[in-house]
């Protein structure tokens, strides 16, 4: 093992060390654990099966996972939904104007047509 590693090691129990010995450090600790347990607790509490049961931790993880990608994907097909929208609105705005552009090139032949045939007929 290097030197340097080896006084880095050191280094940090003796840090980690001095912290756990530190009360009012590990008081802020406990406290920020059991807020954390009672949130998730307060969180997971109110999920109940179809008999009126409480449902395990971890059924009711994937419980909550099974409603978020329902959500997402609800989300997602709205946002598909839109974008199509958009862009199905502006390729039928573009197909309009070309139609349009279409149209006034084939009276401007017909225009040039007439106008050729009139200058045949005159010679």
């Amino acid at each position: 093992m290097k030197a340097r590693t080896l006084v880095e090691l050191l280094t940090l129990s003796s840090n980690l060390y001095m912290m756990s010995k530190d009360k009012e450090l590990m008081e802020k600790l406990h406290n920020m654990t059991e807020k954390g347990k009672d949130k998730i607790n307060s969180f997971m509490a109110s999920e109940k099966d179809e008999d009126g049961n409480e449902i395990a931790f971890l059924q009711k993880i994937a419980h909550k996972a099974h409603e978020v990608k329902e959500e997402l994907e609800a989300k997602i097909s709205e946002m598909v939904a839109e974008f199509y929208q958009k862009v199905n609105i502006a390729h039928t705005d573009e197909i309009k104007a070309l139609h349009a552009k279409i149209d006034d090139l084939s009276k401007q032949v017909a225009l040039q047509e007439a106008r050729l045939n009139r200058y045949e007929n005159e010679q």
